[in-house]
């Protein structure tokens, strides 16, 4: 019992440390928490304020330089580098770099190396 409350503990505080996968340049995205949204601010960036995810914070949605652009790995692209289609994980695969960071919640497959990666949905 001792040792499987002690690893309890141990995996939790070692949870603690983790951090979701965000996109390089995560700068897009404004922590509403952190600092008032300013709409002005946001659109001279050429961004726009969006509601996202399941608690529907609001941030601003600046679209990156390279969306749309084709890719076969993460450092092809600003963000993430995203399946064209539903392909089976581990196979071959195309993808394009994604829009923005509004991307990164619903269902997406990433493409690493050229392979499909298994399919993330997040809200």
């Amino acid at each position: 019992m001792r040792f499987s409350l002690l690893a309890g503990i141990v995996l939790a505080a070692s949870l603690v440390g983790c951090s979701m996968d965000t996109p390089r340049g995560d700068a897009a995205a404004v922590d509403a928490s952190a600092a008032p949204i300013d709409a002005a601010s946001c659109a001279a960036k050429g961004g726009e304020l969006r509601p996202l995810g399941r608690l529907q914070r609001v941030q601003c949605v600046i679209p990156y330089a390279d969306a749309g652009k084709t890719c076969s790995t993460r450092q092809d692209c600003t963000g993430q580098c995203l399946a064209i289609g539903e392909v089976v994980a581990g196979a071959p695969a195309a993808g394009t770099c994604q829009r923005d960071i509004s991307e990164n919640f619903g269902c997406r497959q990433r493409v690493d190396g050229g392979v499909a990666q298994g399919i993330l949905c997040v809200d």
